[in-house]
Formats: C-alpha cells, sequence, structure tokens
C-alpha cells in the first residue's frame, strides 16, 4: 500500500520507489543538465539501483564527496560548485541530493547558492534524513565544528522517500536516525511517542516515518522561517548539538546525531520538569526508555566551558540567552526558555549519573 504525499509549502514529500518517483518528476520538468549529489557510501549502495532504471534515459552528472559529518564544511562545498561549474552547470540545472543528512544539507545549500540559486531535489537514504534532515528546506554547512552554521531557508522541488534504502543501513544508522522520531513524539504527540516503544529496527514500519515527517511538516508550514513554533524541534537540539560538536572535536569515533540528540533529550527533560512542570513520573519514563535504546557516554563535565560556548553559538539565542525548547509534559512543549550555566551543567551531571 502506497503511502499518501504529503503537501508542504510549494512542495511535494512523495513515498515509494525513487527511481520510478523520479523518473515521473523528470516527466514533468526540464532541466539543461542533471547532477547526482552523493557521498561514497550511497555511491555504492544506493545510487546504482536508480541508475539501472535511468541510465541512457536521463544523462547526468555525478559529484561524490566523502562520507560523515566532518566534510559538511565550506572546503568541501566549495569543491561541489567547482564541479558544477566545470560540469556547465547553469541556472537551469537540477541537483540531486541522494544520502544522508550531510549530503542533503549541504547539497541543498550548494545547489541554493551557486549562480544564486538552481533547483534541487531530495532522496533522502538514512532514517534520520527521512524523517528530518530532509523536510522544512533547512540548507546548510558546519563552521569550526559549529552545526550549520552557515544556511538559508530554500525549499526543495519534491523530496522522495524510499523506506527501501533503510536495508543498506548499520543498525547504528537507523537507531541515530530513531531519536528525531523520539522527539516528535515527546513535543507534539504522546500517543505516537507511546506507539514507538515497541519499535523494530530490522524493520521499521513506513507508517512511522510517515507520521514523523508529517508532524515536522505540520510545524515547518506553520513557521518556515522559525520565528516562533518551529523552535519546538530543538528540543534536545540545544545541549545535543553542543555534545556532537565536543564529540567530532575530541572523539576518537564521535558520537552520530542521534546518539547526542538522545543525551540532549534526557537532559533538557531535566530542565523541563525544573521550568516547565514536566512531571517526575515523566521525566523518568522518558530516561529510562532512551536509555534502553541508546549506548551510554559520560559527557565529560570538565569540558563544561566549552560546550556553553557551542551553546551560545546556537542560531535561535535572542540577547546572549541560551534558548531552549522544554516540555509541559510528554507530547507538549513550550518555546524561548532560558536557563543558567549551572542549570545546564547539573543537567549533564543529572544524564552522567544515570549511566554510572
Amino acid at each position: 500500500m502506497s503511502l499518501p504525499a504529503i503537501q508542504s509549502s510549494g512542495y511535494e514529500v512523495v513515498f515509494g520507489d525513487a527511481a520510478e518517483l523520479l523518473i515521473d518528476f523528470l516527466k514533468k520538468h526540464t532541466y539543461s543538465k542533471i547532477f547526482f549529489l552523493v557521498d561514497t557510501n550511497t555511491s555504492e549502495h544506493c545510487y546504482p539501483g536508480i541508475a539501472l532504471h535511468i541510465a541512457g534515459d536521463i544523462p547526468h552528472d555525478i559529484i561524490e564527496i566523502d562520507a560523515g559529518e566532518e566534510n559538511k564544511n565550506i572546503d568541501i562545498c566549495i569543491g561541489i560548485w567547482k564541479m558544477l561549474l566545470d560540469f556547465g552547470a547553469d541556472r537551469k540545472a537540477l541537483v540531486i541530493n541522494l544520502g544522508g543528512g550531510v549530503v542533503t544539507d549541504m547539497g541543498s545549500f550548494a545547489a541554493a547558492t551557486y549562480k544564486r540559486g538552481v533547483d534541487f531535489l531530495q532522496i533522502p537514504t538514512t532514517l534520520l534524513s527521512q524523517v528530518d534532515a530532509s523536510v522544512g528546506g533547512k540548507t546548510g554547512i558546519d563552521v569550526d565544528a559549529v552545526k550549520n552554521m552557515v544556511g538559508t531557508f530554500t525549499n526543495p522541488q519534491t523530496v522522495i522517500i524510499d523506506p527501501n534504502f533503510l536495508q543498506t543501513l548499520p543498525k547504528s544508522e537507523i537507531v541515530s536516525g530513531f531519536a528525531e522520531i523520539i522527539k516528535h513524539g515527546l513535543i507534539v504527540d504522546k500517543d505516537y511517542f507511546n506507539s514507538i516503544k515497541t519499535i523494530d529496527f530490522e524493520n521499521i514500519d513506513e507508517k512511522i516515518i510517515h507520521r514523523s515527517v508529517e508532524i515536522k511538516n505540520e510545524v515547518v508550514t506553520a513557521d518556515p522561517h522559525e520565528k516562533n513554533i518551529r523552535k519546538k524541534l530543538n528540543f534536545g537540539h540545544t545541549i545535543g548539538h553542543a555534545v556532537e560538536s565536543y564529540s567530532l572535536q575530541h572523539d576518537k569515533t564521535p558520537l552520530l546525531h542521534g546518539e547526542a540528540i538522545a543525551i540532549g533529550m534526557i537532559t533538557e527533560s531535566w530542565l523541563s520538569a525544573k521550568h516547565a512542570k514536566l512531571s517526575e513520573a515523566e521525566l523518568t519514563e522518558i530516561c529510562d526508555f532512551i536509555l534502553s535504546v541508546y549506548p551510554t557516554y559520560k559527557v565529560n563535565e570538565n569540558s563544561f566551558d566549552e560546550l556553553i560556548s557551542y551553546m551560545k553559538n546556537d542560531k535561535k539565542n535572542e540577547a546572549d540567552q541560551i534558548n531552549f525548547t522544554l516540555l509541559k509534559a510528554i507530547g507538549s512543549s513550550e518555546i524561548n526558555y532560558t536557563c543558567s550555566a549551572e542549570e545546564i551543567l547539573n543537567s549533564i551531571r543529572f544524564y552522567n549519573n544515570l549511566i554510572k
């Protein structure tokens, strides 16, 4: 059974076989040149299946980058721009971003800024990118390990979600993407949160992906430029992004995005209990569930000044105050809370004490 398309701001999110949906899209549009942006993983595991269907019928060029968050930077982006230039891309070209969050974030940023903007299309291949990174019109690259410091709000022509790509992923990547699904339930839908507690990571139900995209889309279409309620999607990310940035700089094996956001959701749930009246029972419920899914990682409390520095660089801060979205209850959230440095440190200590 095919899942219904989701209407967003000026584009659709469609579900099904990626090659078939791509061919349908290209039949309706005319482009001077077509480019696939892939990384070393999707070049091997995802692109060949699409190429089998379009080879010979749809002339295109391929731009390949190294996989990994550490490559989502201006130097790699310049390389993409240069490749587009070398291949003769004009303003009527199309960039097809085939990959996870790094590819969809950076590929869309490169397309949105190349010659002041060319069309791009998202084909997310990881759970994380399918339920989060590819939807909502955010583009971006990291600067000095600060997540998504430079970017735009630019919508794709369409987003094609093919759950079959998840079969190419290791379990750790599936679990990483699951953090955003947990977040969606926590911020707006308690029934959804309860429904995902028995998820089978070996066989993700397509309906779960569809519901997460629905939730994110409902929020972003109401606030496309993150002036108000779209900040709800930041739950778990203020501290989580800081922990992720620290890990990228210091750990031999850096945390995956979802692993860091899991830590952020626990610490920010603790802050929610202090500021937003989240009950102790629900705080315990959230922590127990997240800890049952994610590997333990001890946050270095001696790194607190560095973590605070990352948090202060968050784009959603105002008047030099660190901005949080907090939970009033499971399924209900509120934006624009500020917390002191001491409270933030205590939230990290709370998390560390849970994993002793």
